[in-house]
C-alpha cells in the first residue's frame, strides 16, 4: 500500500517534496492544509484530495490521524505547533529545515518525536546526494588519514540573495530567522555529517554590508520598474523575473514566488505592487549577506565555513585536509590526493547512480524523499541519516555560531546529548 501523506504548507518546498513522493509511485497525498487559497486549491486538485480533507490551516488535521505521515513545510516560525501535535497523533514527520527559530521550539519538536515514537526527518537534503555519499565514504575509509582542517563555501548567488533574502520571505531575522539558520543550517549540518563530529568552540564574523540604503545608487527609484539606473543594476528585478518568465523551467521557482500566473501582465503588476519589485537598497531586510564561521574540535582539528551572497549560484565547494591526503569537491566531482603515493585522481559522484545531480539540491530533494518513504514503509528510522536528537544538535551549532557573531566572543558548545 502507498504511504499516505498530509501536506501541511503547500508552498514551493511542500509542493516539491509532495511531487517527488507521488512521482515514486510509493505515496499519495490525502490531505492538504494551506492558508493561501490559490495554493490550497491547486494542490488539492493536483493530488486529487477529497474536499473534506482540504483545510485552511493545520488544525484541521489535528482532530485525528488522516495519514501515515505529514510533510510540514509551513513558514519557519510556524513549525512547532503542527509538528508537536501531529507527532502526538502518530504522524511520521518530514519537516522542512530549519526545525524552528529557537532552541526551545526545536527541542519541543524533538522531544515529541521521541516521546511518541515517530520518525522525524528534518529536510537537510544535502545529506542525501550521491556527492555527499562519495565524500563521506572517502573520509570514513580513512583516505585522508585524520582530518586536520577543512574549508567549506556556500555560494548563495547574487540574484538568489536578492530574491529570497532581501526582497523575499527570509529577509528579516524577526519574521523568519538569521541567515545562518534559514539558509546555512544545511551546511553546518552537512559538515557534522561528513566529519562525524560536532565542534567544541565556535567564532563567527559577518554582517549586512551591501543591501542597504547607504549603498543605494544616486537617482535610484524605490521600484525597479520606475528606476532610471535599473538597466545597469546587477539586482534588477525586471531583468531577473522577465528572464524567468521566458524560461518555463523557472516558472515554478523563482517566478512562482512572485506571481501565481506566468504572464507579462501578471508579472508587471506583481513588480509594481508586490515585494519582489522593490529596489534592493530600499527594503526592510536585516539578515547578513556574508558570514564566516570558524570551528575548533576536541582533538584540535579546525574548520571554516563561509556563506556569501557575492558569488554565482553554484554547488558548494569543500576542501578537506588530512594527515594522509587531501579532498577537494565541487558538488559533483572530488579530487583526491594521496600523500603516501603522490597519486591523484578525480572521482565523479554520478557514477554512484541514484537521483540526478541536476535535480533539486544536487539530487538531495529526491534522495531525502525516497529515504523518508522507505523508513515509513519499513518502520525503520535508521533508513534516514539523522534522528530528532541529532538534528537538534546540528541546529545548536548554528545558534552557537550566531551567538558568537553577535557577541564577538568564542562560544563553547555543550556535548550533544544521546
Amino acid at each position: 500500500m502507498p504511504v499516505t501523506l498530509a501536506l501541511v504548507g503547500a508552498g514551493l518546498r511542500g509542493q516539491t517534496y509532495a511531487r517527488h513522493a507521488v512521482a515514486t509511485g510509493r505515496a499519495r497525498v490525502v490531505a492538504v492544509a494551506e492558508p493561501d487559497p490559490h495554493r490550497r486549491e491547486s494542490a488539492a486538485a493536483e493530488f486529487g484530495v477529497d474536499p473534506a480533507n482540504v483545510h485552511t490551516d493545520w488544525t484541521g488535521l489535528a482532530q485525528g490521524r488522516l495519514a501515515d505521515a505529514a510533510i510540514v513545510a509551513t513558514q519557519d516560525r510556524l513549525h512547532a505547533g503542527p509538528a508537536v501535535r501531529l507527532a502526538e497523533l502518530g504522524y511520521h514527520l518530514l519537516l522542512e529545515k530549519p526545525m524552528a527559530p529557537t532552541d526551545e521550539e526545536a527541542s519541543a519538536i524533538a522531544d515529541a518525536a521521541v516521546r511518541y515514537g515517530v520518525i522525524l526527518a528534518v529536510c537537510h537534503v544535502l545529506r542525501y546526494t550521491a556527492y555527499t555519499k562519495l565524500v563521506k565514504g572517502l573520509v570514513d575509509e580513512g583516505r585522508i588519514g585524520r582530518l586536520v582542517s577543512f574549508d567549506h563555501l556556500e555560494p548563495v548567488g547574487w540574484w538568489h540573495q536578492a530574491h529570497s533574502f532581501v526582497r523575499g520571505h527570509w529577509r528579516r531575522t524577526d519574521t523568519s530567522g538569521p541567515m545562518l539558520l534559514t539558509k546555512s543550517c544545511h551546511d553546518l549540518d552537512w559538515l557534522v555529517h561528513v566529519t562525524g563530529r560536532v565542534p567544541a568552540r565556535i567564532a563567527s564574523f559577518g554582517g549586512l554590508t551591501h543591501f542597504r540604503a547607504a549603498d543605494r545608487p544616486e537617482g535610484a527609484a524605490d521600484r525597479c520598474l520606475d528606476c532610471p539606473v535599473e538597466p545597469d543594476c546587477p539586482y534588477s528585478a525586471k531583468r531577473l523575473y522577465f528572464a524567468a518568465l521566458a524560461d518555463p523551467d523557472q516558472h515554478f521557482w523563482p517566478l512562482g514566488a512572485v506571481t501565481a500566473q506566468a504572464s507579462a501582465p501578471a508579472l508587471t503588476e506583481a513588480l509594481r505592487t508586490g515585494p519582489y519589485g522593490r529596489c534592493v537598497y530600499a527594503c526592510d531586510n536585516d539578515v547578513v549577506d556574508h558570514q564566516v564561521v570558524t570551528m575548533e574540535y576536541a582533538d584540535g582539528a579546525t574548520g571554516t565555513f563561509t556563506m556569501s551572497a557575492f558569488t554565482p549560484m553554484e554547488h558548494r565547494r569543500t576542501r578537506l585536509m588530512g594527515t594522509h591526503g587531501y579532498l577537494e569537491g565541487d558538488g559533483r566531482t572530488v579530487r583526491h590526493v594521496d600523500f603516501r603515493t603522490g597519486c591523484e585522481q578525480t572521482l565523479d559522484s554520478a557514477a554512484l547512480g541514484g537521483p540526478s545531480a541536476a535535480g533539486g539540491h544536487g539530487g538531495g530533494d529526491e534522495g531525502l524523499t525516497e529515504a523518508f518513504l522507505a523508513a515509513v514503509e519499513a518502520g525503520d528510522p535508521s533508513l534516514i541519516t539523522s534522528d530528532a536528537v541529532q538534528s537538534l544538535a546540528t541546529h545548536r551549532v548554528v545558534w552557537a555560531a550566531e551567538r558568537a557573531r553577535l557577541s564577538g566572543e568564542i562560544v563553547t558548545l555543550a556535548a550533544p546529548r544521546r
